[in-house]
């Protein structure tokens, strides 16, 4: 005969399930219009370090003042200002779209309209509230690499 677990082990679990849901990277924390950016990383074409990991573009490939997606890595890399590049996630906060485009300062989702800002990925328009989360690269010369 199987016994039914005790009270507290299926309390104990369900109360495990909703800690990682509620610490979950992609969770939504019913966050406001008002969060912060995360830090993004800016990297001159001039930072020192070993060459490594797998190189994502030239740097005349990205736009000063724009942008490139790069779908199939999940990333989009900007250039804001001149030899200033950024990396962000280019899956929308908002329902998990792919962005599509970066134009006039802005990289855009197609599904609902979110934009967000090229230098530092917070929400210029809604219905996103959060930021898109920075991506780690580097800049050896003209090539910009994923770690």
């Amino acid at each position: 005969m199987t016994n039914p677990p005790a009270r507290r082990t299926v309390l104990g679990t369900g109360g495990a399930a909703a800690l990682l849901v509620g610490c979950s990277k992609y969770g939504d924390s019913g966050g406001s219009s008002e969060a912060s950016a995360p830090p993004a990383t800016s990297v001159s074409p001039s930072a020192s370090g070993a060459a490594g990991g797998t190189e994502l573009a030239r740097t005349s490939d990205i736009p000063v003042g724009g942008g490139k997606i790069f779908k199939d890595r999940k990333i989009v890399v900007t250039q804001p200002t001149k030899d200033e590049f950024k990396a962000f996630s280019a899956i929308c906060t908002h329902q998990g779209c792919t962005v599509s485009t970066v134009a006039d300062g802005t990289i855009d989702c197609p599904c609902h309209g979110s934009k967000y800002r090229i230098a530092d990925a917070s929400v210029a328009a809604g219905p996103a509230t959060r930021p898109l989360p920075a991506e780690k690269i580097t800049v050896e010369g003209n090539s910009i690499r994923l770690p």
